[in-house]
């Protein structure tokens, strides 16, 4: 989590509590150490956030004091809520919950007056009806940002498996399918995986060269002539 993610958390965090908060509480539900709370805390006081405590006690938020509010318009409200609500659709539970974190925050934080808009918005979005990953997709995300390799155990359409590593480039998300466009080593070429169709996987200590977007660039050019692997 960065910095600025935890220091919101927590002025987040006091301003929900009824009582006061001890570093411990606030460790535990940010899941981080106690030592790094304390130095959060001193951080916002010294940017004069009034919270108030000491170590043991607990800390409060004094009362009246809120975030400046955010200045969208109605639209971008709309955009917000559907966006985030597009993301269940995807199956990806990683980002689900970080979608529904975000909407919390940005309720959290615009006029009174939208809150409703943004909790409860009339606008519907259905769930979709795209399979379940057979993998960790926060970890195929993680190994696309490190340029990570993963070994992977790959059915195709008939059933029939084949073990194979691939250089994860993008996670392509669809209505009905989410696929990894990765290089593949066994093809020695481009190809699609449907994350439904990954018995398994892991990554590898070994990592593919960065190439600063060729990769990514190779595949968007070929990626309407390729179907599912």
């Amino acid at each position: 989590m960065r910095r600025a993610d935890r220091l919101f958390d927590i002025i987040q965090a006091l301003r929900g509590a009824k009582r006061p908060m001890t570093a411990a509480a606030l460790a535990e539900t940010l899941e981080v150490t106690t030592r790094t709370i304390y130095r959060d805390i001193a951080a916002l006081q010294a940017s004069r956030v009034p919270i108030e405590g000491e170590p043991g006690i607990g800390y409060v938020l004094r009362r009246g004091f809120d975030l400046p509010p955010l200045m969208f318009t109605l639209e971008e409200v709309d955009a917000i809520a559907v966006g985030a609500r597009l993301v269940r659709r995807i199956r990806d539970k990683t980002l689900q919950r970080a979608a529904e974190s975000v909407l919390s925050k940005v309720t959290a934080i615009v006029p009174e007056a939208m809150r409703e808009q943004v909790a409860a918005p009339a606008l519907y979005v259905a769930e979709g009806d795209a399979p379940l990953p057979g993998l960790d997709l926060a970890m195929v995300r993680n190994a696309i940002r490190e340029s990570r390799k993963l070994k992977i155990g790959y059915a195709d359409e008939q059933g029939r498996r084949t073990d194979r590593v691939i250089w994860p480039i993008a996670l392509a998300y669809y209505v009905d399918v989410t696929l990894i466009a990765a290089w593949c080593e066994l093809r020695a070429d481009y190809r699609h995986f449907r994350v439904d169709r990954i018995a398994d996987a892991k990554p590898l200590q070994a990592r593919y060269p960065a190439d600063n977007g060729k990769l990514m660039a190779a595949w968007l050019a070929l990626r309407k002539q390729r179907p599912a692997a």
